[in-house]
C-alpha cells in the first residue's frame, strides 16, 4: 500500500526566507536514510510558503484566482513524502519515529494513496489497464531524468 505523508504548515515553514534548524536538517536526514534503507521512502519534497502560490475556485464554468499566502497555516502543506508500506498501522509506526523538525508543535496527516485496483468496482478491466499503462509511462519518464 502506498501512503501519502503530508506535513503540515507551521507559522515558522510559513515565513519566506526562513532557515530551518541544522540540527533538524540533520535529524531528517537520519530518518530519511532509515526510511530508504528500509525500502519505504518512494519520494518527498517540501513546499514554499504559500505566499509563493496561488489557488484556483472553481464554480461551474467560472475560475477564479486567489493568490497567496493563505490565512489558515493549519490547513496548509509544507512537504509530503510517498511511502510504501504494508499498513496504516506501519505508517504510524514510521511517522512517530520521525523527528519533529519544528520548534513548537507541529502536525503531520497519514492518506492511503489508491490503486488503479481500488476502483475495480466502477472501472472496466481495460479501464484498470489503461491507468496501469499511464503509471507506467509517468514511470519510464521519471526513471529517464
Amino acid at each position: 500500500m502506498r501512503f501519502m505523508v503530508i506535513v503540515k504548515a507551521t507559522p515558522e515553514s510559513e515565513q519566506e526566507c526562513a532557515l530551518p534548524d541544522p540540527q533538524g536538517v540533520a535529524d531528517m536526514n537520519k530518518s530519511t536514510d532509515e526510511l530508504i534503507k528500509a525500502g519505504v521512502l518512494l519520494s518527498y519534497e517540501g513546499l514554499h510558503p504559500s505566499s509563493k502560490g496561488a489557488r484556483v475556485h472553481f464554480s461551474g464554468k467560472n475560475r477564479t484566482v486567489i493568490d497567496g499566502p493563505f490565512a489558515e497555516t493549519k490547513e496548509l502543506v509544507a512537504g509530503f513524502m510517498l511511502w510504501q508500506v504494508k499498513s496504516l498501522e506501519e505508517a504510524i509506526e514510521w511517522v512517530k519515529r520521525s523527528p519533529n523538525c519544528h520548534a513548537g508543535e507541529s502536525e503531520v496527516e497519514i492518506r492511503q494513496v489508491f490503486e488503479p485496483e481500488d476502483f475495480a468496482y466502477g472501472f472496466s478491466e481495460e479501464d484498470i489497464q489503461q491507468e496501469k499503462e499511464i503509471r507506467a509511462q509517468l514511470a519510464d519518464q521519471a526513471a529517464k531524468k
